[in-house]
Order: C-alpha cells, then sequence, then structure tokens
C-alpha cells in the first residue's frame, strides 16, 4: 500500500467510526456539554452494553474522551472540528431533501 492509499484507508477508517445512527445520535448529544453514560442512556434510549461499544469505537477514533469520577464515566468530544465535518453532510442532505420535495410538488401538479 502506498502514502495515497494509506490516507485514503485512515480517511476510511475515521468516517465508518462516525457511521452509525447511534455514534452520530451520541456526536450530538455531546455536542454542548459532556454527559455521563447514565446520561446518554436515557437521552439516546439505548441499553448501555450497546452504547458502551458505540462510545469505544468512538474514543479508538479519538473523536470522543472519558473521564471517571467515583463510579461515573462522563464523555465529551476532543475536537469540536468533528462539527465542520458533519455540518456540511447535513447542509447536503438538506439540499437534496429539499430538490425530492420540489420533484413530489411537480408530480402533485401533473
Amino acid at each position: 500500500m502506498d502514502a495515497g492509499e494509506l490516507v485514503f484507508k485512515i480517511k476510511a477508517d475515521f468516517l465508518k467510526s462516525i457511521a452509525h445512527p447511534v455514534r452520530l445520535a451520541v456526536i450530538e448529544q455531546l455536542k454542548n456539554s459532556e454527559l455521563s453514560v447514565g446520561q446518554l442512556v436515557s437521552a439516546l434510549n439505548v441499553e448501555q452494553s450497546n452504547l458502551s461499544k458505540h462510545l469505544s469505537i468512538l474514543r479508538q477514533a479519538g473523536i470522543v474522551t472519558s473521564r471517571q469520577e467515583k463510579v461515573t464515566v462522563f464523555y465529551s468530544i476532543r475536537d469540536k472540528d468533528i462539527f465542520s465535518v458533519l455540518r456540511p453532510i447535513t447542509e447536503i442532505l438538506r439540499k437534496k431533501l429539499q430538490e425530492g420535495q420540489s420533484v413530489l410538488t411537480h408530480l402533485g401538479k401533473a
């Protein structure tokens, strides 16, 4: 694997680490403040074991960081630049939905 291929693999692996609805929801929940695992379980309505798997993937990717206070583990976003990655994706999807709505509106008039 040459250097160029390695860069693409690293980028693809990073994108895979966020390419799951639960992981994206975790990132959004942590956007403004750190939260405990219990708070995330409640907010996302997921099993703690399932959430732990996703938090581990996000931690390994360097997207979240954790700290322990007695028996409670808190998570936060490690680098807020992740939102610079997600914001354009949201905008692209918004435009795509608007285009689809436009097509549906025109179909309704036909």
